[in-house]
């Protein structure tokens, strides 16, 4: 009997262990996440190819982002607008690429109405996609898919890096907008980098938990027999560092869209609300009727549309927070 209670003492000692372990591993992994970013490490910056169109010039480029990755980006600037230009970065989904932006859907692309509202447009290939591709192990993988949103957050702040030496691009009229996986990391960029004037955030959400109870995801778990609970606590111990409710505040004053969709199968009405609660005024919420966008058709322009008379909003007033960056701790 005494020996199966030093066994069992041995047995707690060893399970606290384990806890405070994995406790300090995870604060110290949290403060380090995002650590990195360098605005005076070289950009290296390369135009590859250039494009005429019609209405814009289509600019191919790389520069080096976080940890020096040789980032793909593709620059579109319309024709006839007055220079310097307003910049919109576009941040794509996660099984999207840059390329998105120029493919055609229902005969116009997703650059059009920015073209057509004088804005520029730029976006790039986020780690593990496009050129940036990862063919490894599952384990590689993995790794490489929990450090996504830290690359995807500093290689936006090295772009507008870059964008600031162009002479085409207006320094203190730099706009983001995020769909879906960049609206989850777009927040948390526009949280840390204080010169961009406006967000829009296209069917994002926070709180790693209440994400994984979408309905789509929901659904893959549970054909795994999973169970959810323990689905949930690994998201939030290996992402809960990335959830961008835990930065969104740090936009304002500086004003952020949030539009969400009701019947959203990826992003739970939850989780939409976890983020739209986090953010502070001034903010618009939108909510539009129907499933993921892209998933339902018929909202993109529209909302794309009211992203656009966003930030033409903002044109027309001073910014909000001043245009100068502070060095990244």
């Amino acid at each position: 009997m005494k020996k199966l209670k030093i066994a069992g003492l041995v047995l707690l000692c060893l399970i606290a262990l384990i806890v405070v372990v994995l406790g300090v591993v995870k604060v110290w992994s949290d403060a380090v996440y995002f650590k990195g970013y360098d605005p005076s490490a070289p950009l290296a910056a390369t135009v590859t190819e250039v494009t005429e169109k019609p209405a814009c010039k289509v600019e191919k480029l790389y520069f080096n982002g976080f940890r020096n990755d040789r980032v793909p980006t593709l620059l579109l600037t319309p024709k006839d607008a007055a220079r310097p230009l307003p910049c919109v970065i576009f941040l794509h989904g996660i099984g999207q690429e840059k390329d998105f932006i120029l493919e055609e859907f229902h005969g116009k692309t997703v650059a059009d109405p920015f073209m057509a509202a004088g804005f520029a447009f730029v976006s790039f290939d986020q780690f593990m996609r496009g050129e940036r591709r990862i063919k490894g192990s599952f384990t590689e993988e993995a790794k490489a898919f929990r450090l996504r949103p830290a690359y995807t957050v500093n290689d936006a702040r090295r772009l507008i890096d870059y964008l600031q030496t162009r002479d085409d691009i207006a320094k203190d009229r730099i706009y983001l907008a995020g769909a879906s996986y960049g609206a989850i990391t777009g927040s948390t960029v526009a949280a840390f980098d204080k010169r961009i004037r406006a967000v829009a955030l296209c069917y994002g959400g926070g709180s790693i938990p209440k994400m994984l109870t979408a309905r789509m995801v929901a659904d893959e778990i549970h054909k795994r027999s999973i169970p959810m609970g323990l689905v949930q606590f690994a998201g939030w111990y290996l992402l809960g560092a990335a959830d961008p409710a835990r930065y969104i505040h740090m936009i304002s004053p500086r004003p952020v869209l949030l539009q969400n969709g009701t019947n959203d199968c990826l992003i739970s009405t939850e989780a939409a609300k976890a983020l739209q609660n986090a953010a502070l005024e001034p903010k618009k919420i939108t909510w539009y009727e129907g499933d993921h966008i892209g998933l339902d058709e018929k909202t993109v322009f529209t909302a794309l549309d009211e992203i656009i008379a966003f930030f033409k909003e903002q044109e027309v007033k001073p910014p909000a927070a001043p245009a100068a960056q502070k060095p990244a701790a």
